[in-house]
């Protein structure tokens, strides 16, 4: 039998579906705008739940910057991979190895499976995504607007109007409304409070925040992929636009000696791009900004007016960064007062045939690093990051949904003087950290009930800058797919506002996903999900002292052995102090105390924890 009240609200959403623009409305469990690698894990992890999905992109290839040249992933150690991100890192090395066979250069350039060319990239995503029938794609279609319903506080999303590149529009109406847009579309369409620019310091007490509040926003540029392999090598061309002039005090640089060459790499500034190391497989290179360089791709305050901006006004920010971007390359290698050695050089390198084919060589995306940031449930600063006194770890967080381990990286955020030189503000932070949990309420919204933002996620820019990096906005999408699938099981009016972060949790565990930093047991290890329970609950903070040494040896680049003093040492016997500690926390938990072992000298830390996780479960 169905209410009055029922059948009212019931035929107010067909009134509202039939008259938005005249179009019919379809029906899905949970829509996601933005098929960034955040998009993609909060789609997989609701599809696997068993629920329908609509993931909509409004560009030509879905994957975000993982698959328009950034293949150069930001971690610090291996271990702070997992989940979605550490399953696509699995079927990178599977593919390489499958295609060129297992003791290949190829499979050695993958560094682990963290390198893939963009083109295996959006293979591979695309392969995961078909895995799931409930998951629906759709590239090329724009947010034309999201309606909502209910009082102040309390609103939801009843439904999403699309466009595709042809005009024609599209109605969802959805249950669970995911935003994983680099811009934050969705929850501006959704009238979601959010931020954009820079904080004070006083306003978080974040020690690296600016002394005022602007709306300063970080540089973009373009991720370019190229190559010095004259097989696949397809020469630069001048881009549309190109005004020579514009380059020319590029020369006093090179003959100041201050720019030496046109690529360098990991912690040169005397170039012009960042020829970022590892190498890609086939020869190929993830062509970056150079941090604190003399000449920069990036260019701050000539992307203001990206995050709101509509299609046009973000076109043509575009394609100023084409112009600025490839015209350096294109300077550097062909104007003939450049001196000869130089350009000769700089001439190596070119356009990989094989990648963005789609888009004459390059990037259909441009690299959007910070637009818009929710205000949620919880912002994330540069507080959540901290060491915590006397401990190795970082500040605990019971409700953590997802981890990091790269710190607080930004561009900088305003530039000025010539763009040949000049001033940079708001690079680099200096923040000194070690692996942080993230969070629940940072990908809740406060508002509307049921929306989840995993990608404008809700932070200070400051604490933005630690999450704003792909393997933790795919843990983030995670969390929010799985968070989705829990709210729904709530019934006909889900919140993810009270999903039960215990549960979620759980889930993430189970899906390989760490909700805490432990260096010796992996996703897959047997006593994963108990760990990562427990150090999630505090059971392993305070186990060892800050070292002197954060990272353990550098591999390569960017990349070094574990973080220093995070393991668990599960056959480590149990001593008598610290058992009493995990008792009362044991007790805190709700764990029966009958149902714990007692530490004898002989049991190990491993024995008490599977013990625990076994009378909690």
């Amino acid at each position: 039998m169905v209410s009055i009240t029922s059948w009212i609200s019931r035929l107010c959403v067909v009134i509202m579906i039939v008259g938005v623009a005249g179009v019919r409305g379809q029906s899905v469990d949970v829509v996601i705008y933005g098929a960034t690698p955040g998009g993609i894990a909060a789609a997989l992890a609701a599809a696997k739940g068993g629920r329908s999905v609509l993931l909509v992109e409004p560009s030509i290839r879905i994957g975000g910057l993982t698959t328009n040249g950034l293949s150069h992933p930001d971690f610090r150690a291996f271990e702070a991979i997992t989940g979605t991100y550490l399953d696509l890192t699995r079927r990178t090395t599977a593919y390489y190895t499958q295609h060129y066979g297992a003791d290949s250069q190829q499979v050695k350039d993958t560094f682990r499976g963290t390198h893939a060319e963009p083109k295996v990239n959006l293979l591979l995503f695309q392969q995961m995504l078909a895995e799931y029938p409930k998951i629906t794609v759709k590239t090329e279609w724009s947010l034309v607007n999201a309606y909502t319903r209910g009082p102040a506080g309390n609103r939801w999303i009843r439904a999403a109007q699309f466009q595709d590149k042809d005009g024609k529009e599209y109605l969802y109406e959805g249950k669970i409304f995911i935003d994983g847009s680099y811009e934050g579309d969705l929850i501006a369409a959704a009238q979601v409070p959010y931020r954009i620019g820079v904080e004070s310091r006083d306003e978080y007490g974040e020690a690296a925040a600016f002394e005022d509040s602007s709306g300063d926003l970080q540089g973009y540029n373009f991720r370019f992929v190229m190559t010095d392999d004259p097989a696949i090598r397809v020469p630069v061309t001048a881009p549309k636009g190109y005004r020579r002039d514009d380059f020319t005090p590029m020369l006093e640089l090179i003959s100041s000696g201050k720019v030496k060459r046109a690529f360098g790499g990991f912690g040169d500034t005397d170039n012009i791009v960042k020829a970022s190391i590892p190498i890609l497989p086939n020869n190929k290179r993830d062509i970056n900004d150079v941090s604190r360089g003399y000449v920069r791709l990036s260019l701050p305050g000539d992307q203001l007016l990206w995050p709101e901006g509509n299609a046009a006004i973000r076109q043509q920010i575009y394609d100023e960064h084409v112009r600025w971007n490839v015209g350096l390359i294109y300077f550097a290698q062909n104007d003939p007062a450049v001196p000869a050695a130089f350009r000769d050089e700089a001439r190596k390198w070119g356009w990989c045939r094989d990648e963005f084919v789609e888009s004459n060589h390059i990037p259909p995306q441009l690299y959007v690093r910070e637009a818009r940031r929710m205000v949620g449930l919880r912002i994330f600063t540069q507080n959540d990051t901290r060491h915590v006194e006397g401990d190795a770890r970082a500040v605990l967080h019971r409700d953590a949904i997802a981890i990091g381990d790269y710190g607080h990286s930004s561009h900088g955020t305003r530039h000025e003087g010539s763009r040949f030189g000049g001033k940079r503000f708001g690079e680099g932070l200096g923040v000194v950290y070690a692996p942080y949990q993230v969070p629940y309420g940072t990908i809740v919204a406060k508002e509307v009930r049921n929306l989840l933002a995993p990608v404008p996620v809700s932070a200070s820019h400051v604490g933005f800058c630690a999450l704003r990096l792909e393997p933790i906005w795919t843990s983030l999408g995670q969390a929010a797919g799985h968070a989705a699938h829990l709210a729904l099981q709530q019934g006909n009016a889900p919140d993810v506002r009270t999903v039960i972060v215990a549960s979620l949790q759980r889930r993430l565990q189970a899906d390989n996903s760490a909700t805490i930093y432990i260096a010796d047991v992996l996703p897959g290890h047997a006593d994963f999900a108990a760990v990562q329970w427990w150090g999630t609950l505090g059971g392993l903070h305070g186990l060892a002292p800050r070292p002197a040494v954060l990272l353990g040896k550098r591999i390569q680049g960017q990349h070094s052995e574990s973080w220093q003093n995070h393991t668990a040492d599960l056959s480590r016997v149990l001593d008598p102090a610290l058992a009493r500690r995990w008792l009362s926390l044991a007790k805190e938990a709700g764990v029966p105390e009958k149902l714990l072992p007692k530490a004898d000298g002989r049991l190990t830390r491993g024995d008490w924890i599977r013990a625990a996780f076994a009378a909690a479960n």
